[in-house]
């Protein structure tokens, strides 16, 4: 795209003239401004320099909607930008209120020139019950969904929605919305609070015909930082984001959560004694697998504790992280509703060296489905210093199982535990079945240790029903309140499975 002058703050777009340069159905476009990829950089680093000037409010009326009001008002999907064109995707967008108090500036970038999403009424539907609402300039839409032929010619389904601070959710071809990414994460679970970043503007570039990708590029801002963001989007099983970003920092960044990933998880064969409940399983994710720069794939059953849990796993340039959804079968959750055997899992490979740092897993205590209880993120161990920046990039794959397999261990497929009669705790871990799995199991080594309490070597057998291994081990856990395990199998001194962790607990 060609360069320009720098755009010297967001505002230079906003004051684009608000004119229509098209009178059919449809969202409405106003005047052009050139545009370079650049200038969202230059953006962020501007804004910086300068203290948090948060966004107006939309009227109170629009922020005081209910539930059920904010129902009554939905996009028509006629009214698409790039429909009837030869574009390969079509883009919806979302109202604002409810939850959505802020407008985010939106943009089309063709022929390098951008030009605003207008804000219309029109291109939406209503019942007879959404109230009458105040139309003022603070208005705007709260996001937008992404939305291409993913099956059939001519059939345009979604598969990506940016809605609310800096979240937005990714699903692979036949998969179904599930968790949730961010663009940034900052303090999660301190006890002074969390921050909540927001994409305040996005430029999406018009995508020729024919092609699977899209290009979105988005303003992040926040108290103590801005950022300069660029997906580069393409859907498919799985559907991949590359993702760029730069972070200025308006003050020392501490805490730090790149790449945040946020799910749910309210129970399993683990710990479902808590819940009565008609499902053996309630989650979207089931558990935390990491492959750390040293080369080894550590496995994390999730967890739902009965106070906070923040676990961090140490590492040196790690190869990937992500939040899988293992349990794949209808049986898994008998849920008709839900259907959480198709919720995607998320995986995150780091573009560069990410150096020093941690994988921080946070488990929030729940109660109900409707709670994301369960974040993911890679925390640097260096501060990033006010006034300087920070550049990362990795690519997320969102799918029914999008972690790399070529050269990994046996999976660990799934983790029961319950109370024997004699006293103590019974773990059962089941392994993938593969052909490299020794007919005698007796030449399989078990390796399994625990922080505190006794727990036995273990056994091992052949499950009939996954053909694969299973590991049983025993936990006396005496006076202990709390257990970190670690248990593993191995094959003539090499690892034959992944590195399986949890933390117990005791109730």
């Amino acid at each position: 795209m060609l360069r320009r002058e720098f755009l010297a703050s967001l505002a230079a777009l906003a004051a684009a003239p608000r004119m229509s340069l098209a009178q059919e159905p449809g969202v409405q476009l106003g005047g052009g401004t050139a545009f370079s990829p650049s200038d969202v950089v230059n953006m962020a680093r501007e804004m910086a320099t300068h203290a948090y000037q948060p966004r107006p409010l939309i009227p109170e009326a629009w922020r005081e909607l209910t539930y059920d009001q904010y129902r009554k008002i939905w996009f028509d999907s006629r009214n698409a930008l790039w429909e009837g064109s030869d574009a390969s995707q079509r883009v919806d967008v979302f109202p604002p209120g409810l939850y959505f108090p802020q407008a985010i500036k939106t943009y089309v970038v063709e022929d390098d020139t951008a030009r605003p999403l207008l804000f219309d009424m029109g291109v939406f539907d209503t019942t007879d019950k959404f109230p009458d609402v105040p139309i003022d300039d603070t208005l705007g839409y709260s996001g937008l969904r992404l939305r291409a032929e993913l099956r059939q010619p001519g059939i345009f389904e979604e598969y990506a929605v940016f809605q609310g601070a800096s979240y937005f959710r990714g699903i692979g071809t036949d998969d179904i919305y599930g968790l949730s990414a961010r663009g940034l994460a900052l303090k999660t679970g301190d006890p002074m609070g969390e921050e909540f970043p927001d994409f305040i503007a996005f430029w999406l570039e018009r995508p020729e015909a024919g092609v699977t990708t899209i290009v979105l590029h988005a303003l992040l801002d926040s108290e103590s930082c801005t950022g300069a963001y660029r997906f580069e989007i393409t859907h498919g099983q799985p559907l991949t984001m590359q993702v760029e970003a730069e972070i200025f920092a308006r003050t020392d960044l501490t805490h730090v959560g790149i790449a945040p990933l946020t799910s749910m998880f309210l129970f399993d064969d683990m710990d479902r004694q808590r819940f009565d409940d008609f499902r053996p399983a309630v989650h979207d994710n089931d558990g935390l697998l990491i492959h750390n720069g040293g080369g080894e794939v550590i496995w994390r059953p999730l967890a739902n504790p009965v106070t906070l849990q923040i676990s961090a796993f140490g590492d040196m340039d790690p190869r990937g992280f992500g939040l899988m959804q293992r349990s794949r079968d209808f049986d898994d959750f008998n849920d008709l509703e839900a259907l959480y055997h198709r919720r995607p899992g998320l995986w995150v490979t780091p573009g560069e060296g990410w150096g020093q740092g941690s994988v921080h897993l946070v488990e929030i205590p729940a109660d109900l489905e409707i709670y994301d209880n369960i974040v993911a993120y890679w925390r640097p161990a260096a501060t990033i210093a006010a006034g300087t920046s920070h550049r990362m990039s990795y690519r997320l794959d969102w799918g029914q199982d999008p972690a790399p397999h070529d050269g990994m261990p046996l999976r660990v497929l799934n983790t029961a535990a319950g109370g024997r009669p004699e006293g103590g705790r019974i773990f059962t871990i089941d392994f993938e079945n593969a052909s490299h799995v020794p007919d005698d199991l007796s030449r399989v080594d078990r390796l399994v240790r625990s922080s505190t309490g006794e727990v036995t070597e273990g056994i091992i057998q052949r499950n009939p029903e996954t053909g694969g291994p299973r590991l049983a081990f025993t936990f006396m856990p005496g006076e202990a309140d709390w257990a970190e395990f670690r248990a593993q199998l191995r094959l003539d001194g090499a690892p034959l499975s992944e590195v399986w962790l949890y933390r117990w607990t005791k109730s």
